[in-house]
């Protein structure tokens, strides 16, 4: 019986590397898409990875394959290996999911969204998205239809896209999460935009050049702990992170000569994610489980270093001088506490990359109600924009004069629907487990100290080190020791925002 197992796991490595090597090809190609791809050559470049990818789901699809996998579930408690156990157990529910999907339909599917990505690029080009509408409804239908091909459907249709992204979460639970936030923010916000404090933000939009805002991408992530041998950074016109491989991390940011904040917190962010696939364990990709963590997960670390990191007083303080020399136009009136004071302002605006930390969250309410009428069908594709629009006012006060600073901001839609969420539980998470670590040592210290070793260090060993293993309640239960809760972040908005804006006193 021994031997069998080990038999049928060594075939099912074997193939899950064989399937890597045609997936990690799609993602060099995927990166040169959003990058350096010329416009007219994207669908062709699209084309190319949908052929590859669709190799992969080829192998996946052989029924040698299937029926070991099956196996290895059905006796996954004589695996040896507990990480041979969470693979046996991927498998199985990913078989689940794709039983009923032919790899003629998969290739479909992958032409369609490579489809709506190109549309995309060009109708927020044009600020046109009447250009995107179709491929938006397309990619539309194919998720109604992968989720009425599952074999391990959840009852509700929103429910299983959720799912994809941050396995265990509900739409009830996400209601009720989100509820309290408005609950909470939406008053505070009200008081802050009445409140006396005027935080002063003349120097946010002084000109800078391309070069100086490379120089200081450069000097954040060297000073956050990216690994340079590792990983590179470039520009893109939507800022992400690809994790190609073990040893190739690949972040991007997008320069605004008028908006100089805006490459440098894109490219925390981003670094964020870097580290985080940086610091992953080298058996889980030995055991082809590394991209099992949630993007929940995988955001809370981002918006870690983005918002609990980089906006706190201690890494303004930090990066001071720094910023000085890289944009002496910028700042040569400015001081590190008016610098603190305008990254943090709290100013209602449309641009969800752009917003503020206190009104971010609400920026990703508004797309979670729009995702769930889109899927449900209680609203046309064609009444989009509109709709935006019209949510937007309702909930902070502000409306897009058009659709590149409106609908067409995001490009997540182009690939499909529940992502937008993790964004907002990312924050929750984190504001966690940075209660957590504030008990072990003082961060505040270490940012000032620029001791990123140390903070690395807590974040590897209690935050990365089970991501892939774990579903994101046993993993908050385990770094924290407490269930998952939206109160932590709260409480760490109320906290800061009240303060900098001089409330109640």
């Amino acid at each position: 019986m021994i031997k069998v197992l080990q038999g049928k796991l060594d075939f099912v490595k074997k193939t899950l590397h064989d399937a890597e090597s045609y997936e990690h090809a799609c993602r060099v190609l995927n990166f040169d898409q959003e990058t350096i791809c010329p416009a007219e050559g994207m669908e062709e470049q699209g084309e190319v990875r949908a052929f590859l990818s669709n190799k992969a789901f080829e192998l996946y699809k052989q029924p040698e394959f299937i029926a070991d996998t099956e196996y290895l579930y059905q006796h996954k408690e004589e695996l040896e290996d507990p990480l041979d156990r969470i693979l046996a157990d991927n498998l199985h529910r990913e078989y689940l999911k794709t039983k009923n999907i032919t790899p003629k339909m998969d290739h479909e599917f992958a032409l369609i969204y490579n489809k709506a990505f190109v549309n995309w690029v060009n109708a927020k080009q044009k600020s046109d998205y009447t250009l995107f509408a179709p491929a938006l409804e397309k990619v539309r239908d194919i998720e109604l239809k992968k989720i009425a091909l599952r074999e391990n459907s959840l009852p509700g249709t929103y429910d299983n896209l959720l799912d994809d992204y941050e396995r265990g979460m509900t739409a009830d639970a996400l209601d009720k999460i989100f509820d309290a936030c408005k609950k909470r923010l939406v008053p505070l916000l009200k008081k802050i935009t009445e409140s006396k404090k005027k935080i002063r933000t003349d120097f946010m939009t002084r000109p800078v050049t391309d070069e100086q805002q490379k120089q200081m991408a450069q000097y954040l992530l060297e000073t956050t702990g990216f690994d340079f041998k590792r990983g590179s950074f470039t520009t893109t016109e939507h800022p992400f992170t690809d994790g190609l491989g073990c040893n190739d991390v690949r972040v991007t940011t997008h320069y605004y000569q008028n908006m100089f904040s805006s490459s440098m917190f894109s490219i925390i962010h981003e670094c964020g994610h870097a580290l985080f696939e940086m610091h992953q364990p080298k058996e889980d990709w030995e055991h082809y489980i590394n991209g099992e963590k949630t993007m929940g997960m995988h955001e809370s670390v981002s918006r870690f270093y983005e918002n609990r990191i980089g906006r706190s007083k201690a890494f303004i303080n930090l990066i001071y001088n720094k910023t000085k020399q890289i944009f002496p136009e910028v700042m040569h009136d400015v001081s590190s506490q008016e610098l603190y004071e305008a990254l943090n302002v709290v100013r209602p605006s449309l641009v969800r990359t752009e917003a503020d930390e206190f009104t971010y969250t609400l920026h990703i309410i508004i797309r979670y109600e729009l995702e769930k009428l889109i899927v449900s069908g209680k609203v046309t594709i064609g009444d989009l924009p509109g709709l935006w629009n019209e949510t937007y006012e309702k909930y902070l006060g502000i409306r897009p004069q058009n659709d590149k600073e409106g609908i067409l901001q995001d490009v997540h839609w182009s690939s499909g629907f529940g992502y937008f969420p993790t964004y907002a539980l990312g924050n929750m998470y984190n504001a966690m487990y940075y209660d957590t670590m504030s008990r072990d040592f003082d961060i505040e210290q270490a940012v000032l100290n620029g001791d990123f070793s140390k903070i690395n260090g807590w974040m590897k060993e209690h935050v990365w080190k089970n991501a892939n293993r774990e579903t994101p309640k046993e993993w908050l239960l385990e770094i924290t020791g407490r269930d998952f809760s939206a109160e932590p972040y709260l409480d760490y908005l109320e906290k800061k925002y009240t303060a900098l804006y001089d409330i109640g006193k």
